[in-house]
């Protein structure tokens, strides 16, 4: 599986390590995800989803119902 978040598609950003000699050397920045199981009341079903952790903070403020509704209106979500 690919290192993208499903509900905001955040990715591994590049940048590059310094040493303090000022050497660059290309490097990349991981998203900070996670798998995690969520329980939908509406369609009485659990899902799997690899999350980031600012959509596990979105999915705490809001509910999981209106953020999958979210990521399905921008395109990140299919299932």
């Amino acid at each position: 599986m690919s290192r993208v978040c499903e509900l905001t598609g955040k990715k591994a950003m590049v940048g590059n390590n310094v040493s303090h000699a000022m050497n660059r050397t290309k490097r990349t920045f991981d998203a900070n995800l996670m798998t995690k199981r969520f329980y939908i009341p509406e369609e009485d079903k659990w899902i799997t989803l690899k999350i980031s952790a600012s959509a596990l903070k979105n999915i705490n403020k809001k509910g999981i119902s209106a953020v999958i509704k979210e990521a399905k209106a921008n395109g990140f979500l299919t299932k």
